[in-house]
């Protein structure tokens, strides 16, 4: 995966439709806390159903691993210096 872009985002600053094809620019904040553009991804408007659900089930899996970090947290009544960390590597395939 070296050799793929990376993008980093942390918002859509705008999305468009256009000849069956969804286009969202993607954003970032930059020093004064406006948005900048960061890239453009652009999706088959056909499978953009499937690719939000993918980014649906990350997200829930994200939420489950914290739920679960935290409730292993407060079973063992843990120092906050044994916190697992919530953002903890994990493959998700969608």
């Amino acid at each position: 995966m070296a050799d793929l872009p990376t993008l980093f985002a942390d918002g859509i600053l705008e999305g468009t439709v256009r000849h069956g094809v969804a286009r969202l620019k993607l954003a970032v904040q930059d020093g004064n806390g406006s948005p900048a553009t960061t890239g453009l991804l652009v999706v088959p408007l056909a499978q953009l159903p499937a690719f939000a659900g993918s980014i649906t089930r990350l997200l829930r899996e994200v939420e489950a691993k914290a739920r679960e970090a935290q409730g292993q947290v407060n079973a063992a009544a843990a120092p906050a210096a044994d916190t697992p960390d919530v953002a903890e590597a994990f493959r998700f395939q969608g």
